[in-house]
């Protein structure tokens, strides 16, 4: 059900003061100076896709202001798209001004200070998301926000139609569909913004890998953090779960099962080695990462086919000149193998 808020039964003195609450609310916190004399009538509606936020604002001429002190006591930054149904704006974020006319669209950041000069009647459909969960660099988005962008041809001519049609019924879908059209419009946006960041035909490309490689050297360096998780990936490098996996969509390799590798071949390595104090295969375990034994046994032994104490134990009886203990593997592929890309010692994961 949307939550609409309006001016309609207001006191004329209110009005101004009542939209400014109205707006902050339903948005975010921003100051409102009408443009007129007379009484002031607005009224926006609201609703929920998901993460997804979709309001419909209409109203007299005002301007709206997001400063930086709001900016301060505001919660996670957002990121938004804004559709001119009727009237004209200007749009100001990022040192660039933007007109706005009828059936443009203008992407901006909350996070950073911008204004809405509105000065006629308007309405507007605003959409509203996490900026974690768009999956773009920041340079990209920052290339966008404070453009008008047309919708009469490319992406844009495809956008206005459907996100007409969602605002108009954001009520109507069952909470299953609405989680799946707010990741759809997550992925129409992302691809909006790299389309006009103009990175150009091999830049996009060039993104993806450097951000792979602060994914996997992430993973690498925070092993030893149980919390370590896809979810917790996508947080720390600010984009969507459903952009992380697609990511490594070409990998050969899960985000998960990146984790659970790399994390048994530091145990295998630890565990190879020799010293006055060794410590036992539980203690290795939890220091890379594993909180469950009996958990961290059983992905051992279906990666290398031996519990990590046979492994140990094999290494053991090589290192005093024996033969190796029962059990065999096929050449380079079992745990007595020393797979060079590995690090010596360690069995090539065949998880």
């Amino acid at each position: 059900m949307s939550l609409v808020l309006t001016t309609a039964s207001v006191l004329d003195r209110d009005k101004v003061a009542y939209w400014n609450d109205a707006v902050s609310r339903t948005l975010v916190p921003m100051t409102v100076a009408p443009r007129g004399d007379g009484p002031f009538d607005g009224r926006i509606a609201t609703d929920r896709l998901g993460f997804l936020q979709v309001s419909t604002m209409e109203a007299d001429p005002n301007r709206l202001s997001r400063t930086p002190t709001l900016i301060a006591a505001s919660s996670a930054p957002l990121v938004a798209v804004s559709v001119q149904v009727s009237g004209t704006a200007t749009c100001v974020q990022d040192g660039r001004r933007a007109d706005v006319d009828e059936g443009d669209l203008v992407v901006y950041d909350t996070s950073r200070p911008y204004s809405f000069d509105y000065p006629e009647r308007f309405a507007t459909h605003v959409f509203q998301l996490p900026r974690r969960m768009l999956g773009v660099p920041d340079a990209a988005l920052r290339k966008v926000t404070g453009n008008a962008i047309g919708t009469g041809d490319g992406l844009g001519a495809v956008l206005l139609p459907f996100l007409a049609t969602l605002a108009s019924s954001a009520d109507a879908y069952p909470p299953a569909v609405a989680d799946r059209l707010a990741g759809n419009v997550v992925d129409l946006f992302a691809t909006l913004i790299t389309e006009r960041a103009d990175i150009g035909a091999t830049g996009p490309e060039t993104a993806r890998a450097d951000l792979l490689l602060r994914v996997r050297d992430h993973i690498d360096r925070n092993l030893g953090d149980p919390d370590l998780s896809p979810e917790s990936i996508a947080r720390t490098h600010r984009i969507s779960l459903r952009y992380l996996h697609r990511l490594f969509e070409g990998e050969g390799i899960t985000v998960s099962r990146l984790v659970q590798q790399r994390r048994l071949e530091a145990c295998c390595r630890e565990l190879a080695r020799r010293g006055r104090t060794v410590p036992t295969v539980s203690a290795v375990a939890q220091r890379w990462g594993f909180v469950n034994p009996a958990h961290f046994s059983r992905v051992f032994r279906a990666a290398y086919g031996v519990s990590p104490r046979e492994w140990r134990g094999r290494l053991s009886a090589q290192d005093d000149g024996g033969s190796s203990p029962v059990g065999t593997s096929a050449p380079g592929t079992g745990p007595v193998a020393t797979a060079g890309a590995h690090g010596a010692g360690v069995p090539p994961y065949s998880g």
